[in-house]
């Protein structure tokens, strides 16, 4: 009796095992080709996520794939998968490996095959690693299945004591334990017929969750002790972006989900690891050198500048892993100063702590560069910063964005959601915008062009905030022995022929004063002439150190925008030009410029031509880091009117002749 139960238990496993083969089969047949997603090189048949969530927050993740080459180019794409992980926070296994060919036949690939290695990195050292399956030779037709599994949380926060076992589930529970959070995006480079994920966890766990810039199928069901949620998509075509537009996940459709309460927890918690840890404590070294930074300073902002600065620039950004004291749990002040060396919470850390030496109350926070942080409370956080607070306000430093910057926080940070870590807690917030006449670059260029049509002038070029900190990166980028080559890079946007004299500039390393260049210029030949009519440029029209103008790179043949885009920075851009051309020469009909004025920037500037010069004014306001679509027509057209003192040549006639 016994044996015929076993011999049936396996007949029923071979059966199932044939039934799913086949539903695979099945799927990748009706999944469609080539033909019906032209351009793309393979397809994702579907993309399946399972979560259980366990009371400690720990959280198990069974996820399959099944992937359809369409092309050759996807045959060779696919031919070996490989998957990214940090051992410090997931424990990674690939379970199961099917190809599944055109014709019918499917093969197993032994597991025996993959590897696992360190992860290539540049600047962070953590110890990342990475998964390659081999999977080998693939037609248009074949179809490649995968299951893996996981078990832990998607970024590296761990408290102070994980267990050495990297087995061991105690290593991968989260730090703020017993919570849960996960961000799923529901958009593709790829075409995706289905993606489903799956997630269940204690029913006495609340569990919040937003679908944001799209939809989704969703249920959500009481199974006994335990609440599960599903969410299914179909047929995610891949995302059309738009040039200079925000990150993708502020724009695509994603879902986030989180137990914790609030922010407010969030903030609470953030403050309470890193005091508990002594994340900020100082020693009489780290003491002795705060005295010897601020020794001399005249008020608190001058005292808290040099402390930024200094940590901005002699704490090189080198992220190593360091054990105890990694994400959340900020390393200790008293390490950072010792390596001098760290990533931006290190660096962030550092500052709090000196700050701290130097009798200020400090805290840190945490921020998202490049896109949104959303309300739903699920970590999205890549950066982290420092506050003090003056005068019962908190204010933001970020030692990591202002090396070189007379800021004191990079306003190429503006409208930027931050959490800070405070004993009282705190919400959400967002960076302001910084007005534009703080981040100017005047442009002023005087010529003479000679009866040989040589032109001789001065160029004078100042700038501050962001557009100083463009203007420095000129000279700070480069060793000192290559800033002739540098700034001969630079003059070359005037002419090939242009040779420049007197060049004047302060040391750019020195942020007490803003930014000025002055020089001479030379350009033989400069005017083209006949016996009637003449061609000139203006030398606006070949503005040096274009890396301060940033917005020139803008896409400005897109007509409206479906998505908001971003620049470097708010700013402010005037030019002023006069140039006086020989004899009776004066410009025939200069083109007109534009007066604009809108939500997102504002332009007013004349081209005039008197007897014998040219007398140009341009000025361009940018409003506003991060634009919304309706923002673009008015800096659009800000730019393009611009542009027109770039892209003019002037006719010129002799003699008053037309």
């Amino acid at each position: 009796m016994k044996k015929s139960i076993f011999l049936l238990s396996i007949l029923l496993l071979v059966f199932l095992s044939g039934s799913a083969q086949d539903d695979l089969q099945h799927q990748l047949a009706a999944a469609g080709g080539a033909k019906e997603y032209p351009g793309s090189p393979y397809l994702i048949v579907h993309d399946r996520t399972a979560v259980r969530v366990e009371e400690s927050g720990l959280s198990h993740v069974d996820k399959e794939v099944l992937y359809k080459v369409l092309d050759p180019e996807g045959a060779k794409t696919l031919q070996s998968l490989t998957f990214g992980y940090d051992p410090l926070s997931a424990w990674v296994e690939v379970r199961e490996m099917k190809v599944l060919r055109a014709g019918g036949g499917i093969e197993t690939v032994p597991l025996t095959a993959v590897r696992d290695y360190p992860a290539p990195a540049r600047a962070i050292y953590w110890g990342a690693r990475e998964i390659i399956i081999p999977v080998g030779r693939l037609e248009p037709g074949d179809g490649v299945w995968i299951k893996t599994y996981q078990k832990g949380f998607t970024y590296a926060l761990l408290g102070a004591n994980a267990p050495a076992d990297a087995q061991a589930d105690e290593r991968y529970i989260p730090p703020m334990k017993g919570h849960f959070y996960d961000i799923i995006p529901f958009y593709s480079t790829i075409p995706v017929k289905v993606k489903s994920y799956r997630v269940s966890l204690p029913a006495t766990k609340k569990l919040q969750f937003e679908m944001y810039n799209g939809q989704a199928r969703h249920y959500a069901h009481l199974l006994g002790d335990q609440s599960e949620y599903f969410w299914e998509v179909r047929d995610i075509l891949p995302f059309k972006k738009e040039a200079d537009m925000v990150d993708l996940s502020d724009v695509a459709p994603k879902l986030l989900i989180s137990t914790s309460p609030d922010w407010q927890a969030k903030s609470l918690w953030f403050y309470r690891v890193n005091e508990d840890y002594g994340s900020f404590e100082f020693d009489d070294e780290i003491k002795a050198k705060v005295d010897e930074i601020v020794r001399g300073a005249k008020s608190d902002w001058e005292r808290i500048s040099r402390l930024t600065h200094w940590v901005a620039e002699e704490i090189r950004y080198s992220g190593i892993s360091m054990g105890p004291g990694e994400g959340y749990t900020l390393h200790k002040g008293t390490m950072t100063f010792s390596d001098r060396c760290g990533v931006c919470k290190d660096k962030a850390g550092m500052l709090i702590t000196m700050l701290r030496a130097a009798g200020f109350e400090s805290y840190p926070a945490m921020t998202m560069a490049g896109s949104r942080i959303d309300r739903i409370p699920a970590d999205q956080f890549n950066h982290s910063v420092t506050l003090v607070k003056i005068d019962g306000k908190y204010h933001l430093l970020d030692p990591t964005w202002v090396p070189g910057v007379r800021e004191l926080w990079s306003s190429a940070e503006q409208q930027q959601e931050y959490l800070m870590g405070v004993p009282e807690g705190a919400d959400l917030q967002s960076t302001p915008l910084s007005p534009p006449e703080k981040h100017y670059a005047r442009y002023r260029l005087d010529s003479t062009i000679g009866s040989d049509g040589t032109l001789r002038g001065r160029v004078r070029i100042e700038a501050e905030g962001q557009s100083d900190s463009g203007l420095r990166r000129i000279f700070t980028r480069f060793p000192l022995h290559r800033w002739p080559e540098a700034l001969q890079r630079e003059f070359f946007h005037l002419h090939p022929a242009a040779r420049v004299s007197g060049v004047v500039f302060p040391d750019p390393f020195d942020i007490a004063k803003p930014m000025l260049i002055e020089f001479k210029v030379e350009i033989p030949g400069y005017l083209k002439k006949g016996e009637r009519i003449a061609l000139v440029k203006p030398l606006a029209a070949s503005l040096p150190f274009q890396g301060v103008l940033g917005f020139l790179r803008l896409n400005t043949g897109i007509e409206e925008r479906k998505y908001p885009f971003r620049l470097r920075s708010s700013q402010l851009v005037e030019v002023r030009e006069t140039m006086k051309f020989p004899g009776k020469w004066r410009a025939v009909q200069p083109p007109s410029l534009q007066k604009v004025s809108g939500s997102g920037a504002d332009f007013s500037g004349d081209l005039k031509a008197g007897n014998g010069s040219l007398d140009i004014r341009a000025k361009l306001v940018l409003k506003k880091r991060i634009g919304q679509p309706e923002d673009w027509a008015s800096v659009r057209n800000g730019v393009l009117e611009f542009k027109k003192i770039m892209e003019t040549t002037l006719m010129l006639s002799r003699g008053g002749e037309k």
